[in-house]
């Protein structure tokens, strides 16, 4: 049974990376960051969705790759990370998003040993779209549980979050 999977395009530097459309909550405008103080380098900060304070981590720095600059068309995926059995929301800092596509499971090769800006131990797999080759990523691979921890344990309570029912009695 060929098993097609939809997946998100998106682009650092001139590379294409696709991560698994079910691991994506939304996409995002840049919007305004804060920065946490003591954090590592590929954490740029935490912006406010929606009342709750969620991370957003630089791919572009947690991959190796320099800097740049933002532009309009950086974005934020908002994706949905397993950490020890829970579930963990992120940001994920891209230079831009590119489009859905489906790809057929038996389209996708196993990751090369070599040859790319990341570690393979994040790729899922190789595909093509069109003349282009495409890194598809595995969401739960690319932050080890101590780095998610970490960047859990920085990110402050939730925007109006109230005290527990014992603290208010």
């Amino acid at each position: 049974m060929n098993e097609n999977n939809q997946y998100l395009t998106f682009s650092l530097a001139e590379e294409i990376f696709a991560l698994d459309i079910s691991s994506v909550r939304e996409v995002l405008e840049l919007a305004s960051i804060t920065r946490i103080p003591r954090t590592p380098p590929y954490m740029r900060g935490v912006i406010n969705l929606r009342g709750h304070a969620v991370p957003v981590l630089e791919l572009r720095r947690k991959f190796g790759m320099p800097p740049v600059s933002d532009t309009v068309n950086t974005c934020i995926i908002i994706v949905e990370v397993e950490m020890g059995g829970d579930t963990t929301i992120i940001g994920t800092l891209v230079d831009s998003v590119r489009e859905v596509f489906e790809m057929g499971q038996d389209t996708i090769e196993a990751p090369p040993r070599m040859g790319t800006a990341i570690k393979s131990d994040f790729i899922r797999g190789m595909g093509r779209q069109g003349e282009h080759f495409v890194i598809i990523l595995d969401v739960n691979r690319i932050f080890s549980a101590e780095e998610l921890a970490e960047v859990s344990a920085t990110a402050p309570a939730p925007v109006g979050a109230t005290a527990p029912e014992e603290a208010r009695a």
